[in-house]
């Protein structure tokens, strides 16, 4: 039996934040820029990152999605032979009436966390989204040391927790605050 033991959330530190800027200034493309071709203030993404943050406190934070339901009537229905076309019938309308409730589960992976606040409109947008997207994956290339890491991913790994995922919103925040534009006097 494989020995369980409790991984500390993940730390971002100082010097993760400065390799990160490193990273950054280094980019080929200008990570500050956002799909409309307008920049975000550090200030605004760092809103995005935290409203993120809030919004998987709330509602809670998931590793991946799973598409799949366990034991879903729909796997079955082709596969029975034995039953009426009534019987077809009711069981598919309870399939269709199951998979379209109006209360679906609110937990989010960061992608789509990221994604929900754009949407929401309050506190981001999609060029927010983009550019928090941008400045996670390079902290997180800075915590690795891998070029090719990338934040979703990192998220999605087995053993990653809900406080790992808040630590790296929290260093991204930070991150934006210290280094986005509009903040030159605060990395000084």
């Amino acid at each position: 039996m494989p020995k369980t033991t409790t991984v500390p959330a993940a730390v971002f530190t100082e010097a993760t934040l400065r390799k990160a800027q490193e990273l950054t200034t280094d980019s080929y493309l200008p990570v500050w820029i956002g799909p409309s071709g307008e920049e975000s203030t550090g200030e605004a993404v760092a809103r995005h990152l935290e409203a993120t943050v809030a919004l998987l406190d709330k509602d809670g934070w998931i590793r991946a999605h799973k598409y799949d339901r366990d034991g879903a009537i729909g796997a079955t229905l082709a596969d029975d032979d034995s039953m009426t076309v009534k019987e077809m019938v009711r069981a598919l309308l309870r399939f269709v009436r199951e998979e379209s409730d109006d209360t679906p589960d609110p937990q989010r992976p960061l992608y789509t966390a990221l994604r929900q606040v754009a949407e929401d409109g309050e506190h981001g947008d999609t060029d927010t989204a983009f550019v928090a997207g941008c400045i996670l994956d390079r902290l997180i290339q800075a915590h690795t040391g891998s070029a090719s890491a990338r934040a979703t991913a990192w998220s999605e790994r087995q053993h990653r927790t809900h406080a790992d995922i808040t630590a790296l919103l929290c260093a991204g925040a930070r991150f934006a605050f210290i280094y986005g534009p509009g903040q030159e006097s605060a990395a000084a």
